[in-house]
This record gives structure tokens, sequence and C-alpha cells, in this order.
């Protein structure tokens, strides 16, 4: 008989999660799978390829993984599928959640319909990131390393001390548009729409959009508004040589490095996507009014209640 794995990704420091975690074992075992559990909480370093291989060896046989937390979660789930087929099945027990698929008091309905393959796979685009950052000089000129990532989510680059700005230029496929003093631009995936450049004022874009989104941080600038461009397009963004910090790139808030003066960041839509198991065909409006909780009952209602009287009142 073929074992049937699953890999939970879970915070074990958290009680609730721990609670969870056992009852998700007892229920994945009960439903004759054979659960494995990954507790390891740190994020490998921003450009590491060697541990790839290993991970991969330890997930690409699981059918896949149930994380039991937040986004946050998730997004440490996300170093372990992504360049596999495995897809990631999300279960709240943080706040908004807005990448799991179910709540915790659905865990018996959501492993018996994982048992039963009642599942569909969805598929995020995930942002390809290329640092081009000095090292050295040599003869006259600078000598760069390149070093590439991804993120499932947002690439950011900030300052790293508090009190002053950092000059940034801006690059669409190559063609300069704009610089300014800022706290950091965010660029980010149609995923991360609703994370860290949401809460920057960005817009929401719906996750079957191949693109990126491009917010910056504080901006002291008059034209720093958010950017929107399509799937095949590149945003650069410089540390230029005036400027009087370093930076800090981040992808998913987990995989950091420097950015001395000079370096040059490129994120592009990567050419292979992260798998989501999705176990509901509700559309992403529907999922937007219940992880944000958006008041649509009262005047929806009220408006039926105006066109039905206003129908009455023809009918008389």
């Amino acid at each position: 008989m073929t074992t049937r794995k699953v890999l939970i990704v879970t915070h074990g420091g958290n009680p609730a999660a721990v609670a969870a975690l056992d009852d998700a074992v007892a229920e994945l075992t009960s439903a004759g799978f054979t659960p494995h559990l990954h507790n390891d909480d740190d994020a490998r370093s921003f450009g590491d390829k060697a541990t790839v291989d290993h991970i991969h060896a330890n997930v690409s046989d699981a059918e896949l993984v149930m994380v039991l937390g937040g986004d946050g979660s998730i997004l440490r789930a996300a170093e372990l599928t992504y360049g596999t087929q495995v897809p990631i099945l999300g279960v709240n027990l943080g706040h908004v959640g807005f990448l799991a698929e179910s709540e915790r008091k659905n865990l018996h309905a959501v492993v018996g319909r994982i048992a039963a393959h009642d599942y569909t796979v969805e598929e995020r685009t995930v942002a390809h990131v290329t640092v081009r950052r000095p090292v050295g000089h040599m003869g006259d000129g600078q000598v760069f390393e390149e070093i590439t990532d991804w993120a499932l989510n947002e690439a950011t680059i900030e300052k790293d001390v508090r009190q002053r700005l950092i000059e940034v230029g801006i690059e669409v496929d190559e063609r300069p548009l704009s610089s300014f003093g800022c706290d950091g631009v965010i660029v980010a995936t149609s995923t991360g729409s609703t994370a860290h450049a949401f809460s920057a004022g960005g817009p929401i874009m719906w996750p079957n959009l191949e693109g990126l989104l491009l917010v910056p941080l504080a901006a002291h600038a008059l034209f720093a508004r958010p950017l929107v461009i399509g799937p095949t397009s590149t945003f650069r963004v410089t540390v230029l040589d005036r400027s009087p910090l370093p930076a800090v790139l981040a992808c998913d808030g987990r995989r950091t490095i420097d950015l001395p003066v000079g370096s040059v960041v490129d994120v592009r839509i990567g050419p292979r996507p992260l798998r989501f198991a999705r176990l509901s065909a509700a559309p992403f409006t529907d999922r937007l009014v219940s992880k944000f909780s958006l008041p649509v009952i009262g005047w929806r209602e009220a408006a039926e209640t105006a066109q039905a009287a206003a129908a009455t009142g023809r009918g008389g």
C-alpha cells in the first residue's frame, strides 16, 4: 500500500499551535496518512542554494504541506515547497490568515477532504529577485557580485538606520522613471498586494493578475505613487551613489541581504509558481470580504429593499 505523506509546518512556541498539532496528527493518522513534522524555524540565507536539494528530498514525496498557523508560517512553508509540485494548505491559527484555506475549527473536515482528494490546486506567481552589489575594486572600476532569490509576497528595500532616508532610483525595463529619498520601496506580487504593500497604501491586485506592484515608503517626492507593471516587465531599484545610507533587502521578511550604496535590485515575475491546495471555489472577492470583514451586508440589504419597494410602487 502506498504511503500518503503530509508534512506539517507550525510554530512550536505557540500553545495554540501545539494543541492544533496534536489534533492534526491524530486526524491525519486516523485517515491513513503518515504525518511528518517540520520544526525548523530558521530561514535560509538570501540566495543560499546549498540546502535546496536536501529540502526537496524531504518534501517532494509528500502529498501536500499542511500549515498550522498564520501567513508567516505559510511563508516558512513556501521555502520548503518552492521548486516542487507539492501544494500548501493553510489552516489559520492567526488573525487574518489571508493565505490560509480553512480555520482551526474545521480541521476534521479538512483532513477528510484531503483524504478524498477533494481539493483543487491553484498556482500563484512568484517574484524573481536579482541583486548586483559592489564588493570591491579592480583597477579603475568596481567589482560586483550577483545573487538571486525569490519572494511569494514581496521584496522590500529599506534603510537600515532609523534617522535618515535612503536615495533610490526607479527604472522600468531599464528605462529611468524617477528618483527620491524614502524609507524604502516594496515590490510585491499580486499575492503580496494584501500584505505589507496594502498596509503601505498600495492597491489590492487579484491573484490571477500576473504583474508586480511597487509601493514607495514615506517618499520625499511629488511623484511617488504605487505603480503596477505587467508580466514581461522588470522593476529596477538602485541605491544611488548619493544615498547617505546603505540599505537592506528582505524577501518575504525572512531572507535578507545588505545593499551597499551602488547596489541594484531587479524584480520580475519568476518562471516557477508556488502551488496552493484550495477547498473552496469561492471567488477572491468573497475572500476579501471574509478576511477583512468588509461591510457589504447592510448596504446590500438596503439596496435590495429599496429595489423591491420601487418595483412594488411601479406595480401599483
